[in-house]
């Protein structure tokens, strides 16, 4: 520890100081690449900063036009309403302030449970992804384990396991039509100081997020491992609030897990891709929650998670932050989130008609339970991927095929449309069981 300790930057360990004197459980969770991530600021940013007010400034690695703003090309700039420095300027690592600021004023809004909680400014990412991808980067070794349930998306296994060697330690996610309490109970109190759990509510590929009761559960199991070890949860929170049932958890599980115990970390990845739905735009957060969180080692941490997304991407868009900073201000915002979500909630709506008034479905298939989010799935009796290539070849439809269970997106499909595509299915275990 010594010798490696020589080798980090100065800054990186003055935010390693402020996070092991608020709270050393948090260090002690932190990668070879978090303790020694820093924001730098020396060199070019600093010194560009210090030089802001200058009358002649030939600091910024920008061109600008002889009025001083940005060089840009009309073909463009006439696309976009925008000011032009909202739109070709650079954006700084952390992401926009006011983007910032606005997201944590909406998480609390979101969040009911949040109330009274201190957690960090959320840092501006690429989306949900690149969010993954820096919280593996700050929390996740080569060896490390990320205890996730069986049904997760395919990417993780790139993010986690291809790009920082880490490996997904899987358990069922589904015990007699519930969430498996157990099997992450087991998973979670297994011998190990440091444990990463991953959870992803509402989940895809599966469409379930966990009851009111369930959710509590999941954070007593949480609190009883951290009694043994010291945890990080991350939670991927790509398809908040689009929840269609009564009796489900419909905040972020964030708003418990940000203060329940000093050695628990709690990571939120989010953002606006699904949420409002802006897909392309391409911008996501991710913020931390502990008890008892210390101002200075959150804004440590934020210093680290920016100094992440400066190693890779420099900086998450300009065009798209100032685009939805725009959105949150206009008071078509709230009614038109809510339209887009009585339009999915329509359609999960007629796909659970659809299943529940055709029994002669269980003959090849069943629905795993879904109450939320974009997808649901059904476990086939037969071969899910012939059924799936038979789909396309034979009915034009398109499903995903995973080992048994077939993924259905019913957010892509018209509610009319519904009922075809289940009896396609049918269809197509039909053809696929026949000598």
């Amino acid at each position: 520890m010594g010798k490696e300790a020589q080798k980090i930057n100065p800054q990186a360990e003055e935010l390693n100081h402020a996070i092991k004197t608020a709270n050393p459980h948090v260090f002690n969770l932190l990668s070879k690449r978090g303790r020694e991530i820093y924001f730098p600021k020396e060199g070019i940013l600093a010194q560009s900063a210090e030089a802001k007010s200058a009358k002649l400034n030939a600091t910024i690695g920008i061109a600008v036009d002889d009025n001083g703003k940005p060089l840009c090309l009309n073909s463009i700039a006439e696309k976009v309403s925008l000011p032009p420095e909202d739109v070709f300027n650079y954006a700084p690592s952390y992401g926009k302030s006011e983007m910032r600021q606005k997201w944590k004023e909406m998480l609390y809004a979101k969040n009911s449970l949040l109330k009274g909680k201190k957690i960090s400014v959320p840092v501006v990412c690429n989306a949900l992804t690149h969010g993954l991808s820096m919280a593996a980067y700050l929390f996740a070794d080569e060896d490390d384990s990320i205890i996730v349930p069986d049904l997760f998306w395919e990417n993780y296994e790139l993010v986690f396991g291809n790009t920082y060697g880490a490996r997904l330690d899987t358990f069922g996610f589904f015990r007699n039509g519930a969430f498996n309490l157990e099997g992450l109970r087991k998973k979670l109190c297994e011998k190990g100081k440091k444990k990463i759990l991953l959870l992803n509510f509402p989940n895809n590929p599966a469409g379930y997020t966990p009851t009111e009761e369930e959710a509590y559960k999941i954070t007593d199991i949480v609190k009883e491992a951290a009694e043994n070890s010291e945890i990080v949860v991350i939670m991927d929170d790509a398809y908040l609030g689009l929840v269609y049932k009564e009796g489900v958890f419909k905040e972020s599980i964030f708003g418990i897990f940000a203060d329940l115990h000093e050695k628990v970390i709690a990571v939120k990845i989010d953002g606006i891709s699904k949420e409002d739905y802006a897909w392309g735009l391409r911008v996501g957060f991710i913020a931390f929650g502990v008890k008892n969180g210390a101002d200075s080692m959150y804004s440590a941490l934020e210093s680290k998670a920016a100094g992440a997304v400066r190693a890779t991407i420099s900086n998450a868009p300009n065009i798209s932050q100032s685009l939805a900073l725009k959105a949150y201000g206009s008071n078509n915002y709230a009614d038109e989130k809510k339209k887009n979500f009585e339009l999915l909630k329509s359609r999960f709506e007629e796909v659970e008609k659809t299943l529940i008034s055709s029994q002669k479905y269980k003959k090849h298939f069943e629905a795993l339970p879904f109450n939320s989010g974009y997808f649901m799935c059904i476990k086939l009796k037969g071969n899910a991927d012939k059924i799936r290539r038979l789909l396309i070849d034979k009915y034009s439809t398109g499903v995903i095929a995973n080992g048994g269970i077939i993924r259905v997106a019913f957010s892509s499909v018209k509610k009319e449309f519904i009922p075809k595509l289940f009896e396609n299915i049918y269809n197509a275990c039909n053809d696929a069981s026949m000598p």
